[in-house]
């Protein structure tokens, strides 16, 4: 049993739905039970919010009428797949992620799975249907129409996967699998052949867009193999699965980048207990994402406080924490710089192996890139260099690890 999911970018014409059409046809007809998830149409989410802003006159629609509208883009998609597949004497069926089985919890716009009852797919793969499912969407317990946010055509595979415990999961895209570096960044990138969970969610945290991290983490919660390949040829993608002694091998697995990112320092806040709480809580609740956080040692009793965030989320931060450096006063205040890109690499190998972030920094060094914040995990060193230098960065310190060498 194989669920395959194909992007917008997979099913962005009618040329291309017809390309999918024909390889589900030969995954079934190779003897397997085949249950794909689309997504919608390269560009028709888009076209959806955009009319959504015509028609609301400034004024920002409810999340609840939001979901109804975005959930017609895969709707769309999985109509015209079961009817391409049908033209080409096959015998597909499409369900909403609704008809499907899957519960949400009902928060709007970014919903999140909380159980799927697969038994109207188990009936239609029992009856030899190619079952196509509207990934995105799912039900709340009220019965209305919700979405799982970005990414959640992926999640919908995945979690699909798990429940009908499918003996593989196809992640189909327009690359080919997962890289050392994105070889739009480094020519010479190499394919991986297998990657763990973990170094799969690092890379995707880190800047990596071939998957979503919260659906690498439903993976791993519920071992779920899957493969990461392109929709347009038949090469062999990367498998995504659980760590084995031998992967520990290979010190470093790749290297992330990711652009456009801001840097926030709150400088000469008193160094007392809650004043962290107090900075983040503000932040948390405006709804602003950070990644990496520093504080500097305090020896007067003061002390500065620098993370980072996406760069759309700056003005955010910013009016969120001016309120909070008032109250603190003089001679507290905050210091934003933008043109901050982050630079990681990931390898599981490197529990067990000294010496990577030695070799990453003088790497760094040697080509006059200045290291600005720094941050660690058992598998990733993470830095923040000045944006424009990025590519280089990316460049060198691949390189340096010989990732383009097959291990």
């Amino acid at each position: 049993m194989i669920v395959q999911k194909y992007g917008g970018t997979s099913v962005g014409s009618p040329e291309r739905i017809l390309n999918v059409a024909r390889r589900i046809i030969d995954t079934q007809k190779a003897g397997n039970r085949v249950v794909a998830v689309v997504s919608a149409m390269a560009g028709v989410t888009n076209q959806l919010i955009e009319l959504a802003d015509q028609v609301s006159s400034g004024n920002k629609p409810t999340n609840r009428e939001m979901d109804v509208l975005l959930a017609t883009g895969e709707q769309t998609t999985i109509a015209l797949c079961s009817m391409a597949i049908n033209a080409m004497g096959g015998k597909a069926i499409s369900l909403t992620g609704a008809q499907a089985g899957i519960a949400t919890d009902g928060e709007h716009t970014k919903a999140r799975i909380s159980n799927i009852t697969p038994d109207e797919v188990h009936r239609l793969l029992d009856d030899d249907h190619i079952v196509i499912i509207a990934g995105f969407q799912g039900k709340s317990p009220e019965g209305r129409i919700t979405t799982l946010g970005r990414g959640g055509s992926d999640l919908t595979a995945i979690a699909m996967a798990a429940a009908i415990k499918a003996d593989l999961c196809q992640i189909l895209t327009d690359v080919d699998g997962v890289y050392t570096c994105d070889p739009r960044v480094v020519a010479d990138a190499r394919k991986i052949d297998e990657i763990a969970y973990d170094e799969m969610l690092e890379m995707a945290s880190s800047g990596s867009k071939v998957m979503q991290s919260r659906s690498v983490e439903f993976a791993k919660k519920f071992g779920v193999r899957f493969e990461v390949r392109s929709s347009l040829n038949n090469n062999p993608g990367t498998i995504v699965t659980e760590e084995h002694p031998n992967m520990e091998a290979v010190v470093v697995r790749g290297v992330s980048i990711e652009r456009e990112q801001a840097k926030v320092t709150i400088e000469n806040v008193p160094d007392s207990p809650g004043i962290a709480a107090r900075i983040f809580g503000a932040v948390s609740d405006a709804g602003v994402i950070i990644d990496m956080i520093v504080q500097n040692v305090s020896k007067t009793g003061k002390t500065d406080i620098s993370f980072t965030l996406h760069r759309s989320d700056l003005d955010k931060a910013g009016e969120t924490l001016e309120p909070l450096v008032k109250e603190l006063g003089d001679p507290v205040f905050i210091e934003t710089t933008k043109g901050i890109g982050k630079l990681s690499v990931v390898g599981i190998g490197m529990r067990s192996h000294s010496g990577v972030a030695a070799q990453m920094f003088a790497t760094l060094a040697d080509h006059g890139i200045n290291i600005q914040m720094i941050s660690t995990s058992e598998i990733k060193t993470a830095v923040t260099i000045d944006e424009s230098q990025l590519d280089e960065a990316a460049n060198v310190v691949h390189a340096a690890f010989n990732l383009t060498s097959k291990p």
